[in-house]
């Protein structure tokens, strides 16, 4: 029997916009952002979920909460699937990290394996934790059909998990884009990516 996993990122947010880095800290969805979800929404609507997870950062909950609806879904949430705590670079611009950090900013995109700032997580210990809890998930709901809301980097990591991509190759295309949809099925030890980052649902713009 199969597990079917939706992974979804949250909807834009304001700090996304002005390309802030927020980690465990946290900015309200945009207008654009809500309307992604709602996007997401009309297409999860035809699908029948049984329980949703999600990183408990407000932005990935209030997705959550649209993407639930009206729907009696159980929604919990686990900070295993909170985005990577960035320590020192939290609350700060790119460029004002890139100017200040050049070579740690260099590693963070070409060399995760290699990536440490202070104060914050590798992307091992990400990885770690997001996969532990989806193996607990797994374990008690097989053959379920579970939604998880999180963050770019926790959704990356478990896809190169799944795809048995190396982490030095972790920031190739697709590029996980806010509110954007990827489905997997789990079965017997297997795992097929079905979809990967796909934004047909988002608004006209």
């Amino acid at each position: 029997m199969s597990t079917r996993l939706y992974l979804t990122r949250h909807g834009e947010t304001e700090w996304n916009v002005i390309h802030r880095m927020q980690g465990s800290m946290d900015s309200p969805l945009t207008e654009l952002g809500v309307r992604q979800a709602e996007g997401l929404k009309a297409v999860l609507d035809t699908v029948h979920i049984d329980a949703i997870y999600a990183s408990p950062s407000p932005r990935a909950m209030r997705t959550a909460g649209i993407l639930r609806g009206e729907r009696e879904i159980p929604l919990a949430g686990s900070e295993s699937f909170m985005e990577m705590r960035f320590g020192i670079w939290e609350g700060r611009v790119h460029s004002e990290v890139q100017a200040q950090y050049p070579e740690k900013w260099d590693t963070f995109w070409n060399d995760p394996e290699k990536f440490a700032v202070q104060g914050g997580e590798t992307y091992v210990q990400v990885q770690t934790r997001a996969l532990a809890m989806l193996d607990e998930i797994v374990r008690k709901q097989s053959g379920k059909t579970i939604l998880i809301v999180t963050h770019t980097i926790v959704i990356k990591l478990l896809l190169a998990q799944f795809l048995g991509t190396a982490l030095k190759q972790l920031w190739n295309p697709p590029v996980v884009q806010p509110a954007s949809l990827s489905i997997v099925d789990l079965s017997d030890n297997t795992a097929k990516v079905v979809l990967y980052g796909d934004t047909s649902h988002y608004p006209c713009l």
